[in-house]
């Protein structure tokens, strides 16, 4: 009787929570509480309720209740470590995933996320031994390829970068902005014929893509194939983009023709 009890509970809270209805749904989860006050999940998702709620102290208290109660929920500390994140916390994320990594050391999610915060504080180093780490475990994880790319990227090592997108484009070949980015590692290593390929593929993905027309119209423009620029600024110029960018596009043309 007791456990069909606590299935109803749990079916209500769980259809408040998807509802959004996260205030009843912090209630709902407190009755389940009391017939069973060692379930890491009710805490972690009381949790999850408060955060939503923009209720961040206690969201934090739950968090931390969960993870006494079951130090290895790898869901709950990437909450926490969000919820850090979000109030800028960084060196308490950090430390949270650290310690979940300590514990958990197999685990790609925390290793990946903990990538992405040392990132957000500018610590490349740490972000790439980070998200290398995470590929050792996932090879297949072509998200923690992406954020080394962009990393790389940042710090000028454009080979690095280039062979990190292409390793994602193995994965995803109809993501315009995959491309797109493929393209500027290109040109900045001074690989243009290879930048436009892709910058073409880009279009190819996603023909209402405006920022692929306009780089396209830039390189062939640099290359001296005029007519190849003119005819992609002239594509760009169709899209709905600002008068003043418009004017400056136009004042090229003028000058090409």
């Amino acid at each position: 009787m007791m456990e069909n009890n606590f299935e109803n509970l749990l079916k209500s809270a769980m259809e408040l929570f998807k509802k959004r209805d996260y205030a009843n749904a912090v209630e709902e989860f407190k009755k389940l509480l009391d017939l069973d006050n060692k379930n890491a999940h009710l805490y972690n998702n009381i949790g999850l309720c408060y955060a939503h709620l923009g209720q961040n102290t206690p969201a934090e208290q739950y968090y931390k209740k969960a993870i006494f109660t079951d130090d290895k929920l790898v869901e709950t500390y990437i909450n926490i470590a969000d919820l850090y994140y979000k109030e800028n916390r960084l060196w308490d994320a950090i430390e949270v995933l650290q310690g979940a990594i300590a514990l958990i050391p197999d685990n790609a999610a925390l290793r990946h996320y903990l990538g992405r915060i040392y990132i957000e504080d500018k610590r490349y180093d740490d972000a790439i031994d980070a998200l290398d780490s995470v590929l050792e475990i996932a090879p297949k994880n072509y998200d923690a390829n992406w954020d080394l790319g962009m990393v790389y990227y940042e710090l000028g090592d454009y080979n690095s970068a280039i062979a990190n997108f292409e390793e994602v484009l193995k994965y995803i070949e109809d993501n315009e902005l995959i491309f797109y980015q493929t393209a500027l590692a290109y040109e900045a290593n001074d690989e243009i014929d290879k930048a436009i390929s892709n910058l073409l593929k880009s279009i190819a993905v996603n023909d209402k893509f405006p920022l692929g027309y306009k780089r396209l119209g830039m390189l062939f423009m640099a290359r001296g194939d005029i007519e190849d620029a003119k005819e992609y600024y002239d594509e760009y110029l169709k899209f709905d983009i600002p008068q003043e960018e418009k004017d400056k596009i136009q004042k090229i043309l003028d000058k090409l023709s």
